[in-house]
């Protein structure tokens, strides 16, 4: 556990009141020829509209987007992608990276290593088979999705096998499931016959990972009561 000292400044939601009240729809938290770090062509579009002209992603949508891994088409309304970008460069400049904002702000993890994957002391060798080594938190930056949906995120101390690619190999995966039905689709009461119903996971590639030196896995939830959400959150 590191010293934690609350720093409002820089948290996200300091960040996102700031985007969502701004009167001019057309601002940029950047000049224009030089982001905070690269932009695909969907994101220059959101940037581009006002919240009002973005539809949020529906359960529905989320599943075709997870199953036939599309995700670089989940967006975040286009205020939010604008405060994602200002707390981006902020953060880097304040704390050296949204890693370290992370580890000192969020998680509280304090590394044993400096540089690369990071590595900490750990409870057991298997992912998710101790709390004590994994967090649960809501997405600070959630994707746009309707009214109902949580975005969570489950940051582990232990990486999960992946291939080449950064994908999850067949034990990767096994893992992730296990633990998503334990956690997730077992408390929030969703059928074995029904799954996908109140729970979806995914895990970005490496390539699409805003935050590559930490492991995490998306768990997307519906139609779960506060009570619940709140017994997750570490």
């Amino acid at each position: 556990m590191v010293d934690h000292t609350i720093d409002t400044e820089s948290a996200p939601s300091t960040f996102q009141k700031t985007w969502k009240a701004n009167p001019d729809p057309t601002a940029l938290p950047f000049p224009r020829d030089n982001p905070p770090f690269q932009l695909t062509s969907i994101d220059w579009h959101q940037l581009s509209i006002t919240d009002d002209q973005f539809t949020p992603h529906t359960w529905e949508e989320l599943h075709h987007y997870i199953s036939t891994n599309q995700l670089d088409e989940l967006k975040r309304w286009p205020s939010f992608l604008k405060a994602y970008l200002a707390w981006t460069a902020h953060v880097k400049a304040k704390f050296g990276s949204a890693t370290q904002y992370l580890l000192q702000q969020r998680l509280l993890w304090k590394p044993l290593n400096e540089s690369g994957a990071f590595k900490f002391d750990i409870k057991n060798e298997t992912p998710f088979a101790d709390p004590a080594d994994y967090t649960i938190m809501r997405n600070d930056w959630t994707y746009a999705v309707t009214p109902g949906i949580s975005h969570i995120v489950v940051w582990s101390k232990k990486p999960l096998p992946v291939d080449a690619e950064g994908a999850l190999t067949v034990e990767g995966r096994k893992l992730v499931e296990d633990f998503v039905k334990r956690e997730f689709r077992d408390k929030a009461g969703e059928d074995e016959s029904e799954e996908g119903s109140k729970v979806q996971w995914f895990k970005n590639t490496t390539s699409l990972q805003s935050v590559r030196a930490l492991e995490h896995v998306h768990v997307l939830v519906r139609g779960v009561d506060e009570e619940v959400l709140k017994q997750w959150m570490n």
